[in-house]
């Protein structure tokens, strides 16, 4: 059984199908409102539905910016499935475009408190559940960060800082969870094609978001579903060797 929250759409999205097509039974979580901080229509009712579809799996509209909410969100999910063996933080946002020092607190706010405060609150609410599992434990707490944790990013400091902060809580939390069975992983993808990179390439004023396909090896954007897989196997029981660290499925970003 898994939680997936930021899953109405984009790489979020595509966990949950991937996961429910390998037969996860899957909570799907997703605020599915706009925010006045954001300048692109997030994900909506009609998107979360729409990924329900994909198999076992039930949609929860919850902002992971509510804490009570999020973990309301999980207890949905041991009551109806009887248990958690992953959780996967997938919700973020994109504004920016400008340089750090003309940076509003509003920019600022939205990005941590959805990027950030978002996967300390899914934390917060699914590791004691992971850890209600009997020993030997094999859960996994998976959290989307970016290459923009490894590299800085014209313009987009403060999304640097907070898929930093991703990879430090990770960090941080796998510590934690030292010879408990469960494991704390981070994904860091390149550019991919969702809402929220048409969203950058808006930031810069691009005409497409296939522009950033050029800073990767791959010479190509990379799609939602080929970051989903590298999630699905950190979800899975054959990556016990990984924790506190970040598995990189950018594309071999060059930056």
């Amino acid at each position: 059984m898994a939680v997936v929250t930021g899953a109405a759409r984009g790489i979020g999205a595509a966990v949950v199908r991937r996961l429910a097509g390998d037969g996860w039974r899957v909570v799907a979580v997703d605020a599915c409102a706009d925010d006045p901080a954001v300048d692109y229509p997030l994900a909506t009712p009609a998107d979360l539905d729409d990924v329900a579809r994909a198999g076992e799996v039930l949609p929860v509209v919850a902002d992971v910016r509510d804490q009570a909410a999020i973990c309301d969100a999980v207890r949905k999910a041991v009551d109806q499935f009887g248990g958690l063996d992953a959780a996967v933080a997938a919700a973020a946002v994109m504004t920016g475009g400008r340089p750090l020092w003309e940076t509003s607190d509003e920019q600022w706010d939205v990005l941590n408190s959805v990027g950030l405060r978002g996967v300390l609150h899914l934390a917060r609410a699914a590791v004691p559940a992971l850890l209600e599992r009997p020993a030997p434990r094999s859960g996994r707490f998976v959290a989307l960060a970016s290459a923009a944790a490894h590299h800085g990013l014209y313009h987009l400091a403060p999304y640097c800082a907070v898929k930093h902060g991703v990879l430090g809580l990770v960090r941080g939390l796998a510590a934690d969870l030292r010879g408990t069975g469960v494991t704390a992983t981070a994904v860091s993808p390149g550019s991919t094609d969702t809402a929220m990179l048409a969203a950058t390439a808006a930031l810069y004023d691009l005409e497409s978001p296939e522009r950033f396909g050029a800073q990767q090896l791959v010479d190509r954007l990379l799609q939602p579903d080929e970051i989903a897989a590298a999630v699905s196997w950190l979800c899975g029981p054959e990556s016990g060797a990984l924790t506190g660290s970040a598995l990189m499925a950018d594309g071999g970003f060059v930056g």
